[in-house]
């Protein structure tokens, strides 16, 4: 079996693809800059190959590099996921240089580094339909770069730097872009965990510019599917998008959430002022996935919150006591 650098382990879908990677047979190195969360929010905590076929190293890509490369160069992994990265929208307004050295220079050292290893088969680089920005219509894989913030710029400068490393040195890089990400254990701070805790404990949920933005929602399972399948049959320098068809507006996300619980809405949400710069809404057709790779969300809406409802009641006292707001780290 091959063996995997995961970066960014310590994400939600960093963490469900270990998760998933691990009932494949893969052995995992995983590389995260934060110590691994509480076993609430980490999906592959229960995993029995945990222990055996999984190492962790706690690093940072800015200031740790020489540490990454030595264990690159001592594990020789055929495969790197990279989920890693500076992530959230609105903060990267107020410190775009941060995203810019994270998720642009520092990963360009990275790819310099790895372009020479002769034990690399295959990069997936996790990217964000944020770096088409606003969309009226559904949008194939060659649609036109047009990014609204900072954050969504920096994504496709190193989507575009990834794929001058192909054309120049052979990189072998796959480019996949995933609608939103949910499921159990995620970030407690995301909209569907979010909605679902103050839900149950009639905390004020603050819904931005009302909830009118449209996204798709995918989860965590079928986010590692994907990527599975992208190693398995996708393309070197092919992009490829995981959708599903599901496109709502978060209004309608938060009363489906609050329908399912037999909350009443009004009794949790305040509406807020609009972020900046948000874009109104993604709409990526995944046809090229299911044609080319055989990919199929297995999990729809309905479904996914519910399993969602399920783990967030299952852990409540739990979720309670730990951080719940978003916390920038430079």
């Amino acid at each position: 079996m091959k063996k995997f650098l995961v970066l960014g382990s310590n994400s939600f879908a960093g963490s469900a693809f270990v998760d998933y990677a691990l009932n494949q047979g893969a052995l995992i190195v995983g590389v995260s800059r934060s110590p691994e969360p509480n076993d609430v929010n980490l999906v592959y905590a229960d995993n029995s190959k945990r222990g055996s076929d999984f190492r962790f190293h706690q690093l940072d890509i800015n200031n740790d590099f020489d540490k990454l490369a030595d264990i690159i160069s001592r594990e020789k992994p055929q495969i790197v996921v990279d989920f890693a990265g500076q992530g959230m929208v609105a903060p990267s307004w107020q410190w775009p240089e941060q995203w810019y050295q994270t998720n642009i220079v520092a990963k360009v050292k990275l790819h310099n580094y790895l372009k020479s290893l002769e034990c690399l088969e295959k990069y997936v680089r996790v990217s964000t339909p944020e770096v088409y920005g606003d969309c009226e219509e559904l949008i194939s894989e060659s649609a036109i770069y047009n990014p609204s913030t900072p954050y969504a710029v920096s994504h496709a400068a190193i989507d575009m730097s990834l794929k001058a490393f192909e054309k120049q040195y052979g990189f072998p890089v796959i480019f996949t872009r995933f609608a939103n990400f949910y499921g159990p254990r995620q970030q407690l701070y995301r909209i569907i965990p979010r909605t679902i805790i103050c839900a149950l404990t009639g905390e004020t949920l603050s819904l931005h510019g009302g909830g009118q933005s449209v996204r798709a929602f995918i989860h965590g399972y079928d986010v590692s599917d994907g990527i599975w399948k992208s190693i398995e049959k996708g393309k070197i320098g092919e992009s490829y998008h995981f959708s599903t068809v599901e496109f709502l507006k978060i209004y309608d996300l938060v009363k489906l959430i609050a329908d399912t619980l037999d909350v009443d809405l009004e009794s949790f949400v305040e509406i807020s002022e609009e972020l900046p710069g948000k874009d109104q809404a993604y709409f990526m057709d995944a046809t090229k996935a299911q044609a080319q790779l055989g990919w199929n969300p297995s999990y729809d809406i309905k479904m996914g919150i519910e399993e969602t409802i399920l783990w967030v009641r299952g852990n409540l006292d739990t979720i309670r006591s730990l951080p719940n707001e978003y916390v920038h780290r430079p």
